[in-house]
């Protein structure tokens, strides 16, 4: 790969860093307005910036923000934010004490237990509506089961179907 092929994926790192920055930078005038204390960490993972709020003492004043629905809001607002610095869209994550994990491992049982039935009785199965990122975790998980998945409806109605191989 010749230098002007990596450039700009290096130009991609620096700006997902930059919208990681403004993020954090938002966060905190968030956290600072409501009097809640939290660290923010900035990576860059998957192509996407990824900003995590977390607090030294456990989960502490920061569970009033953990829950999934708030998480997303927040997160939505933050993207605004960010969008408005950068005039360019932002697809960041935020993560607040580990709310994306547990989302995560709560869509991982719920999945595997559609899988099963699927597999059973080998008709399609619909999902509730769910955000792109658990939608993409979804499709990935139900892959790995050997099951194909296709994304159904528009906006906030939009879902996977679980269809059989």
């Amino acid at each position: 790969m010749t230098e002007a092929n990596q450039e700009p994926e290096v130009q991609s790192v620096k700006a997902l860093e930059e919208e990681g920055d403004i993020a954090a930078d938002y966060l905190e005038e968030l956290l600072d307005i409501f009097d809640l204390d939290g660290d923010i960490d900035i990576d860059v993972r998957q192509g996407r910036a990824y900003v995590a709020i977390s607090s030294e003492e456990g989960e502490g004043d920061l569970r009033l923000l953990s829950n999934p629905e708030t998480v997303e809001a927040l997160q939505e607002l933050t993207r605004l934010a960010v969008q408005a610095k950068t005039q360019s869209f932002s697809r960041l994550i935020l993560d607040v004490s580990g709310s994306r994990q547990a989302r995560v491992d709560q869509l991982t049982k719920l999945v595997n237990r559609l899988v099963a039935k699927v597999q059973e009785s080998g008709e399609p199965l619909a999902m509730k509506p769910m955000s792109s990122y658990e939608r993409k975790i979804a499709h990935d998980l139900i892959s790995e089961a050997g099951l194909v998945s296709e994304s159904e409806g528009e906006g906030k109605e939009r879902h996977i179907v679980i269809k059989p191989a």
